[in-house]
């Protein structure tokens, strides 16, 4: 590997420029992009060097399931731009959760959580780490007195994500890490929606920032992935999870989200644009009774968001007249939107959440969560704004 690239440097550049050059270690070929590696395996001059590597010895490569260079880069890159020491990469979003979980863990520990989490990870939690005794208490987003409330011997882990999905409440990132390290816990922030371009928990006291690398770090649908950042100390346990149990990223899917990385900056500008100005425009349309998304003033925490984000993101929530029927109806009038659970892509999708991302919840975690039967969800893309408002015009105006 060539020496040229030094990470130090990168530390001190803007986001925009650890996007684009932040991780990459030219090979002796001096390419300008990043190279895919996509071999299962990698040799060895001799039985020593071999033996150095597998022991630890020596750094280098040895199997892909834990050590691949398009891989290593994009964790170093993502890394860098979270603010965090270490980032581990993984196959998916919910193998992130699961692979923290596994190392972080152990039966008879708890985790406090937001009520307001996506449909899946409530089902990892209840579902599958509960029978291995690791219980799950779930409070309010927002309130800091329940989370604290919840808090027990037992409890190692906070977890959040923070705006939510869909209803974009918030949480005080700083205030929440505070009542974490005060009873020894460590704090878990999905940043999936904002990205580091948007917010940096690291920065504000987090320990461990999550993401589903699928949404707006790849930005245009093409891969699945994900990736936990934090400390070297936890990461490394992470790592052992990954590299023993096989959740981890195909050097392809890094490769295609270092090339995400690159626009990230200008895509979340864009996205977040367009999302401001749906939003004011739904807030006002007479078939909307309520519109969900920190960029209006009428957001319960908006100056919250205002102060720990640099923007509001590009998923909203509103609600519609006519319940479930209404909220259909709206849906299956679009002509532009796709009707999809994704998000996080340059074109903009729509779907349900009470029978799509959130249908496996129960009416009763339903109704705490605030999945409303009239509740849709728009991930707002990079289309022109007013054929998106035109798209949802047709189905809307229909209500009334």
């Amino acid at each position: 590997m060539s020496d040229h690239f030094d990470d130090a440097p990168s530390l001190d550049w803007a986001l925009a420029t650890q996007s684009i050059r932040a991780g990459h270690e030219r090979t002796h070929e001096q390419e300008h992009g990043e190279p895919i590696f996509p071999t299962s395996s990698f040799v060895y001059g001799s039985a020593a060097e071999a033996a150095r590597k597998f022991s630890g010895e020596e750094p280098g490569n040895i199997y892909s399931r834990f050590t691949n260079p398009t891989v290593r880069n994009f964790e170093k890159r993502l890394a860098i731009m979270e603010g965090g020491e270490r980032c581990v990469a993984t196959s998916s979003g919910m193998a992130a959760i699961l692979s923290t979980v596994l190392a972080l863990l152990e039966a008879g520990d708890e985790i406090v959580a937001s009520r307001s989490l996506f449909g899946s990870t409530v089902s990892l939690f209840d579902k599958y780490l509960g029978k291995f005794g690791i219980v799950t208490r779930y409070v309010e987003l927002s309130n800091l007195e329940a989370w604290a409330a919840a808090i027990t011997p037992r409890t190692r882990l906070l977890f959040a994500e923070t705006p939510s999905n869909p209803l974009s409440e918030v949480v005080d990132i700083a205030a929440l890490a505070e009542i974490a390290h005060r009873h020894d816990a460590l704090l878990a922030i999905d940043n999936c929606f904002l990205t580091p371009a948007l917010q940096r928990p690291i920065d504000l006291g987090a320990d461990l920032v999550i993401h589903s690398a699928t949404k707006y770090l790849d930005g245009q649908g093409r891969a699945i992935g994900g990736a936990v950042v934090g400390r070297d100390k936890e990461l490394e346990a992470l790592f052992g999870v990954v590299r023993t149990c096989g959740p981890c990223l195909s050097p392809f899917n890094a490769w295609i989200f270092l090339k995400g990385l690159e626009t990230l900056n200008l895509r979340m500008k864009a996205h977040c644009e367009n999302a401001q100005a749906m939003a004011e425009w739904l807030e006002a349309h007479p078939a909307v009774t309520r519109v969900h998304y920190s960029g209006l003033a009428s957001h319960p925490q908006h100056a919250l968001a205002s102060r720990q984000q640099k923007h509001y993101g590009a998923v909203l929530g509103f609600e519609v007249k006519g319940g479930r029927e209404g909220a259909w109806s709206v849906i299956d009038a679009t002509r532009i939107m796709s009707i999809t659970g994704n998000l996080g892509d340059v074109k903009t999708t729509i779907t349900h959440p009470g029978t799509t991302t959130h249908g496996r919840l129960s009416d009763e975690q339903k109704a705490s969560a605030g999945i409303a039967e009239g509740l849709i969800r728009v991930a707002v893309g990079l289309e022109d704004v007013d054929d998106l408002k035109a798209d949802l015009a047709r189905g809307l105006d229909a209500l009334l």
